[in-house]
């Protein structure tokens, strides 16, 4: 079984696990990971830790992502991610859901059942510890500098333990919590980075990299990090796994006549969607992945458009679109979609579709999942 030196060290192939955030969508990515480590299991006799030298994850993607480091199997994960989900989606009050925007009220939902949930799972581990068996990047963002912190575990970061930071004493459910910390549904996270520094931390996902992939890749390989993996298809490879997407096909009448409260609300999907489609196109570009899609009508899927004239890396993206005819073509038993269900089945609060995303997920690994992806 390699060791965490073993997988932070150079000199071998170095493969990475991407999670995307997405709130209770993070059921969908489960019924992805759980094809993959299936797998993993009867290709390698591995533990999807155990392959991975690095996990990372933005939001529920961290999550899930320190789940996975900590050694836990998906069945588990997926067991305990059903429970959390009817704990931390709960009104912060009564008043909230009478009148949502009055003064004083700071969260959609309450960040103690969160909070409480991830010290039953993770206890005292923090981001130094041992029990942490693989290489772990927790994105968040610290609201006061607006800095993306990609908070990892290895010992020779420079904010690991130095006079800069201790991220080496965070506690992980408390890097975590400042990973999901998404405004509007739970107050801001205040962390003591080391030397008595106490940052505010919110979401990861208000960057560009709620799909953590092309993050991951910098932390992995530029020299500010002390990773330094070298670069090359033989090198280094990114596995990547959605919560789902939304295709935009939205009638003229919808844009022109909508209210402020209407873009107030639907801006911020639109910018995570271009973030996310900004990370595919640029690692598309930079490998010649099995999994590529279209980008748009002019680029296409970037085939034989290397950025460098020849692959970077290995990249394989696992994602599906939350559109009523792909939905259809899963053909899950006793399932009928339409527009209405689309929307419901977007939002990442509404923890009533959990087992439905999962299934999703299940599904679409079927078909797009190859065992052939991780030769």
């Amino acid at each position: 079984m390699p060791s965490l030196a073993d997988h932070l060290k150079p000199g071998t192939p170095k493969k990475i696990l991407s999670l995307d955030g997405g709130g209770i969508r993070g059921a969908l990515t489960l019924g992805y990971l759980k094809k993959i480590e299936t797998i993993i299991r009867e290709k390698y006799d591995q533990t999807l830790h155990e392959y991975f030298d690095l996990i990372g994850g933005t939001s529920t993607g961290a999550i899930i992502a320190s789940a996975l480091a900590t050694g836990m199997p998906v069945d588990e994960i997926r067991d305990n991610y059903m429970k959390l989900g009817e704990v931390i989606f709960k009104y912060s009050s009564f008043i909230y859901k009478l009148f949502p925007s009055l003064p004083g009220i700071k969260s959609k939902f309450d960040h103690k059942g969160l909070e409480k949930k991830m010290g039953e799972f993770f206890g005292d581990i923090t981001m130094g510890s041992p029990e942490i068996k693989t290489g772990l990047c927790i994105v968040a963002k610290r609201a006061d500098t607006n800095s993306v912190w990609p908070i990892t575990n290895h010992p020779e970061g420079q904010f690991f333990d130095s006079p800069q930071g201790r991220n080496k004493n965070i506690l992980l459910r408390n890097a975590i919590r400042a990973s999901t910390a998404a405004p509007t549904y739970f107050k801001p996270m205040v962390i003591d980075v080391g030397d008595g520094i106490i940052a505010p931390f919110i979401d990861g996902s208000l960057s560009m990299a709620n799909n953590p992939a092309l993050i991951l890749l910098k932390v992995a390989a530029l020299k500010g990090f002390p990773f330094k993996w070298p670069m090359g298809e033989d090198k280094l490879s990114i596995v990547s796994v959605g919560t789902g997407y939304s295709v935009y096909n939205k009638h003229i009448g919808e844009i022109t006549k909508a209210w402020l409260t209407t873009w107030a609300k639907d801006i911020p999907d639109i910018l995570m969607l271009d973030a996310s489609w900004h990370n595919q196109t640029m690692l598309q570009w930079m490998s010649n992945s099995p999994t590529a899609k279209a980008i748009d009508m002019e680029m296409g899927d970037l085939s034989g458009d290397l950025i460098c004239g020849k692959p970077l890396l290995k990249y394989l993206r696992y994602n599906f679109a939350l559109t009523v005819k792909d939905l259809e073509e899963l053909q899950l038993p006793g399932r009928q979609f339409n527009a209405k269900m689309l929307a419901d089945l977007a939002e990442i609060s509404h923890v009533q579709n959990k087992e439905l995303l999962y299934q999703i997920g299940e599904k679409a690994a079927q078909t797009q999942v190859m065992a052939s992806h991780f030769d």
